[in-house]
């Protein structure tokens, strides 16, 4: 894999979602051949404005190497903030990963402990009748431990989920929770519930990129497709949805490219930044 290149400055810090945002499952041909225009529109984008990207995603870096592969894909970014955000990786010239270590000081001291998942799991089972389904097809990584919730009813939904929220502030965990998007594998009608260390997450992931690179808020972009992308969205100056969002996402959040995947994403920046590539 190659390296995105490296500016010596970084004035602007663009992030994206992977799945179903910079990489489409159905990997088309028109898809893939938008991605790989922005593959050189973001070598060019580095050079000629001092742009560094990063991809924030659930998804862990093995499952993002092996769609790279399959996508044939061959630009890493700057960052990868993998598994919502609980890894943090910094691209070197060789495009090997290193972990960034500030960042993962900051996970080993948040506490997070899967014995205190595994005991809210099986409160919310006993008190309420609450069951989550482990999500085994993707494994479980050391600082992600990842669920379903089938809904029994549409009425039980909101009593469910502020009590899997309300448990998770109580034992001291980060949670995110937000509709399945079966275009990335997932189930139909359910919900991702996935807990995380306090104070990680994608909003967390990206705030620390920020101040890391030492780049003004007002120089920050991001692009995303679902639910769990609105507070990355949020944090960021120019947040946009693509047009392909699901419509959790839409509801939202009213700032939505006019096109789908790679196509949207390039119409945004070529907006932003004028047509130093083309």
């Amino acid at each position: 894999m190659n390296v995105i290149y490296n500016p010596a400055v970084t004035e602007y810090l663009i992030f994206f979602d992977f799945d179903e945002t910079y990489y489409p499952h159905e990997c088309l041909p028109e898809q893939l051949n938008k991605v790989y225009e922005l593959e050189l529109y973001l070598q060019q984008l580095a050079r000629d404005y001092h742009v560094k990207t990063a991809w924030v995603t659930g998804s862990s870096v093995q499952q993002i190497q092996a769609k790279m592969k399959l996508a044939g894909m061959t630009q890493l970014p700057h960052f990868i903030a993998s598994n919502l955000g609980t890894e943090m990786w910094e691209a070197g010239p060789d495009g090997q990963l290193v972990t960034v270590p500030a960042w993962a000081k900051i996970i080993k001291a948040s506490g997070f402990s899967r014995r205190d998942v595994e005991d809210l799991i099986s409160e919310l089972k006993l008190t309420f009748n609450i069951v989550l389904h482990e999500q085994t097809q993707f494994g479980q990584s050391g600082y992600k431990m990842n669920y379903y919730y089938y809904p029994a009813s549409a009425a039980r939904i909101p009593y469910d989920l502020s009590i899997i929220r309300h448990l998770a502030a109580n034992h001291g965990i980060g949670i995110n929770i937000n509709m399945c998007n079966p275009k990335a594998g997932d189930p139909e009608n359910a919900y991702d519930v996935d807990f995380i260390p306090a104070g990680s997450g994608k909003k967390a992931a990206v705030q620390f990129l920020v101040d890391y690179n030492q780049v003004p808020q007002s120089n920050t972009m991001a692009f995303g497709d679902s639910g769990n992308d609105i507070e990355m969205l949020r944090t960021v100056s120019h947040g946009y949805l693509l047009q392909n969002a699901t419509a959790e996402a839409k509801s939202c959040h009213h700032n939505v490219a006019p096109y789908p995947y790679a196509e949207g994403i390039l119409h945004v920046c070529r907006k932003f930044f004028g047509e130093p590539f083309r």
